[in-house]
């Protein structure tokens, strides 16, 4: 499955929530689906779109926040998963798109290439919902229990090593940081 076949695929949905991505192709494939205020970029931060979701699912508990991760990333900021565990927040959903490669900065393998399987890993760190999928009905039959749930889930979808034509959105990471900090203090206000 592709990875912007997926994002496609529960859209609709995301339009409606907190979405914090990763850097890279993922982020530019949700920005091709069409930009919404509640959506968050973490360009420039390999690693930390899980912290950052972590945060905001916490902070704003009753808002569903949906993390949109890769593989890679993930496996720099490994101890996020325990802490997501343990805190246990029900309105995040994390989604680790699993293309084993590095495809945003070169397309090395990952060590999920060689074995590493995140969803043990997950699993293993105490996440009470945790899944892979590998075609697109499953995936988003997946998403929606997880987005109904009031528990976290880690939701590994194993990806293709394709990624968009081009890097480039037109959204700069100032205008999105100060529009997506509105959105949240509307949030907060509502």
């Amino acid at each position: 499955m592709k990875r912007a076949d997926a994002l496609e695929s529960i859209y609709d949905d995301l339009k409606e929530t907190i979405v914090v991505t990763n850097m890279g192709a993922v982020a530019v494939e949700l920005y091709n689906l069409g930009h919404q205020p509640g959506f968050f970029y973490m360009e420039h931060s390999m690693g930390l779109a899980s912290s950052a979701g972590l945060g905001l699912a916490l902070s704003l508990p009753d808002t569903k926040v949906v993390v949109l991760d890769g593989d890679a990333s993930v496996l720099m900021n490994l101890g996020t998963l325990s802490t997501m565990a343990r805190c246990n927040p029900g309105n995040l959903t994390h989604i680790i798109f699993d293309n084993e490669s590095m495809l945003s900065v070169g397309g090395f393998p990952t060590a999920t290439a060689t074995g590493t399987d995140l969803e043990a890993v997950a699993r293993g760190a105490g996440a009470p919902n945790t899944g892979t999928y590998s075609d697109i009905a499953t995936f988003q039959g997946a998403y929606t229990k997880a987005a109904d749930r009031d528990e976290f889930s880690a939701l590994v979808a194993k990806v293709e090593a394709v990624g968009p034509t081009s890097f480039a959105m037109d959204i700069g990471l100032l205008e999105n940081r100060f529009e997506f900090a509105r959105h949240i203090r509307n949030l907060r206000s509502d």
